[in-house]
């Protein structure tokens, strides 16, 4: 893990503009990921090259983009919060409401252990099983996040390096939150049963702090 202390040493998790919405108002503390074609690189036993997830920090920036988004892919009661939650086009300055410690992860392979994640989702649970689906070899990163509503929204100036599809943006010099003014989304008791519920929809031991 990096020393997130340091300043711009956070990264930014970048995910549908409208998920960092959830996470902010407390309506989802979960999310599923198995990376995008800018992913960092590993070479398997067999030589060959492939691009996978990874996690390399224990808190994050909420970096809220319209890549990809689209509200058919929600659940009927969520759709509308693509309205709420606008992210700026690419090429233009991002405006980032949150940052969110990553609590527990768990990796899965099985169909069945997704479908017991549904209701913390807000996703279609077609959408979400496509991300299963896709690079089947590689296993589905689940994110337990606890997420924090800045009192100051941060507006960062756009760089080409943000583009494209991948998880983590390196965001230059922003400070650490730990100078900044937020707020949980959740309380310690809300979101403790949240979890709580997090860890009954999965196999025994399958979510663990991060390494």
């Amino acid at each position: 893990m990096s020393d997130d202390a340091q300043i711009g040493s956070m990264p930014a998790l970048k995910e549908w503009a409208v998920i960092c919405h959830a996470l902010l108002a407390g309506e989802q503390i979960v999310d599923v990921r198995k990376g995008g074609i800018r992913e960092d690189a590993r070479t398997d036993d067999d030589g060959r090259t492939r691009r996978t997830f990874g996690l390399p920090a224990a808190r994050c920036w909420l970096y809220p983009t319209a890549e990809h988004q689209r509200a058919e892919l929600l659940k009927e009661p969520y759709r509308h919060w693509i309205d709420l939650a606008p992210a700026a086009p690419v090429g233009e300055p991002i405006t980032i409401h949150g940052w969110a410690e990553i609590v527990e992860v768990a990796t899965l392979t099985e169909p069945e252990h997704l479908t017991a994640l549904d209701a913390k989702l807000i996703w279609t649970h077609d959408y979400a099983e496509s991300r299963l689906r896709w690079r089947a070899r590689d296993p589905l990163w689940v994110l337990v996040l606890r997420a924090h509503q800045l009192a100051d929204p941060l507006v960062v100036p756009w760089d080409d390096e943000y583009g494209g599809c991948t998880s983590w943006v390196p965001l230059a010099d922003l400070p650490s939150p730990d100078v900044l003014a937020s707020q949980p989304a959740l309380s310690d008791v809300a979101f403790e049963a949240r979890l709580k519920g997090v860890r009954e929809s999965l196999p025994d031991g399958a979510l663990a702090p991060p390494a």
